[in-house]
């Protein structure tokens, strides 16, 4: 590149020198876009690809997962069924108490709870020292409802990682909860 050089700004009859022409302040940018544009693999093109980027690719997986997960389980919303496998790993919880273990906040774990009672899946029992407080637990219908979409849901796990070998189910695994 040559050395640059001041000359008359047209505007005025100031000297342009590089700290004060804009022509000159563009001259990189220019030379960075006219380089992109006669290779498009340059650094400045290369830098970010949609296809290599963590977010798009969990949205990809998370859409095929969802898609094998409403063919096998099309009555039940995976938020519905994780609520459904927490209160069967851990019993009675409070409305609260269940949102926090399924990682919902309040507004969605009210309107889970809420659309589980409908179907008689939950049954609720108020707290016998503290009758504001009301614990959810699996009724007998929603135990046997649990049971049966338990068996699906570890063919619908199989079907989307399918594509992977033991050691890399448990690494996907392990980096999974390092991002959670």
């Amino acid at each position: 590149m040559r050395p640059m050089r001041a000359h008359r700004r047209r505007d005025t009859d100031s000297i342009c020198m590089p700290t004060n022409c804009n022509w000159l302040r563009l001259l990189p940018d220019f030379a960075v876009m006219s380089a992109a544009k006669a290779d498009p693999d340059t650094a400045e093109n290369a830098r970010y690809r949609l296809d290599e980027q963590v977010g798009y690719l969990l949205r990809r997986a998370q859409q095929r997962h969802l898609a094998i997960f409403s063919s096998l389980l099309p009555d039940c919303t995976p938020t519905q069924f994780a609520a459904l496998a927490k209160l069967a790993e851990s019993g009675p919880l409070s409305q609260n108490e269940l949102g926090r273990h399924a990682s919902m906040d309040a507004a969605t774990i009210k309107g889970v709870v809420d659309r589980l009672r409908k179907r008689g899946l939950i049954a609720t029992r108020r707290d016998g020292r503290d009758q504001r407080r009301i614990y959810l637990s699996l009724s007998p219908e929603g135990e046997r409802e649990y049971r049966a979409a338990a068996a699906k849901a570890v063919e619908i796990t199989a079907r989307t990682i399918s594509g992977l070998n033991d050691a890399e189910h448990a690494q996907l695994i392990d980096l999974l909860k390092k991002l959670t």
